[in-house]
């Protein structure tokens, strides 16, 4: 039996196609389908229905793929204590962080690591997204909540505030009875942000919702409404102004978030060290 073949299930599952799986895989749609007929082969059994459209797991493709996701976040679990326990500083640390905290906050701080540790690479992903740290997707993760995972060490860097923001131009021609709000949308809808710009409106509208932080800020700029955006961003538009300045600002913790596996690293460290060192305030090293 090829092994192989199941990891090739597991991201089938995961990413709900052929073309999803390929991507993730870097390889052809081709090949995973062709990987997946010969796992079938193997076991004797029909793991997909192709009929439709679209191609489904039948019940005992769902019952191997349990399998095939313990033997893949055992591999990965291989991989990290290997990776852990490598005491040189080469390679690339990947971290990923909300798009607006990788663009302001976490890229300034990289600068001049470059020249520090010149056989280290970092690949800095802006993702709205929690990247599974499990499925080695990261290195280092960038949270606003704090992680309830016991596999998860949590380093809190910072804490950010977000106020009510709008244009001085907006404000002055809207009375605050007619102001119509900027929402978020996508992975952070749910958010305290957005709770809190939801508490904010009431019985107003929200005429305008967006995924990205940095969308917001530009409709508020443009007159759109009001947006409740991190001071860190909004102190970089001279045009816009706090909306409310009595009002009480949303205070949100942002947490370094690594696999314990990874937690000794001399990599990780380094760059963790190196962005707590330009944040200019003490970090405890301790999990927490």
């Amino acid at each position: 039996m090829q092994w192989d073949n199941l990891r090739y299930l597991a991201a089938f599952a995961e990413y709900g196609s052929l073309l999803g799986a390929a991507r993730a895989l870097g390889t052809e749609h081709a090949t995973v389908g062709r990987h997946l007929e010969q796992l079938e082969a193997e076991l004797g059994l029909k793991l997909l229905d192709r009929r439709g459209r679209r191609l489904t797991l039948t019940l005992e493709g769902e019952r191997i793929l349990v399998i095939a996701q313990t033997m893949q976040a055992q591999a990965n679990a291989a991989l990290r204590i290997a990776e852990g326990s490598r005491g040189d500083l080469v390679g690339e640390v990947t971290i990923t962080a909300p798009p607006a905290f990788a663009a302001h906050i976490i890229a300034p701080r990289l600068a001049g690591f470059a020249d520090r540790y010149p056989d280290l690479a970092v690949r800095l992903l802006g993702e709205a997204r929690q990247a599974s740290l499990d499925r080695r997707e990261a290195d280092i993760a960038v949270r606003l909540s704090r992680p309830t995972d016991d596999s998860l060490v949590q380093l809190k860097l910072m804490e950010i505030s977000f106020r009510a923001y709008a244009s001085a131009h907006y404000l002055e021609h809207h009375s605050r009875e007619n102001w119509c709000f900027i929402g978020s949308d996508g992975e952070i809808r749910n958010s305290p942000q957005q709770q809190a710009l939801q508490d904010l409106a009431g019985a107003n509208r929200i005429a305008y919702r967006s995924g990205d932080v940095t969308i917001q800020a530009a409709l508020a700029v443009q007159g759109a409404g009001i947006a409740m955006l991190p001071d860190f961003l909004a102190a970089g538009e001279e045009r816009l102004v706090v909306a409310l300045p009595d009002y009480t600002p949303l205070i949100r913790g942002v947490w370094l978030v690594m696999h314990d596996d990874m937690r000794q690293a001399p990599k990780v460290r380094a760059v963790i060290d190196h962005i707590r060192n330009a944040n200019g305030s003490g970090i405890n090293h301790q999990p927490s």
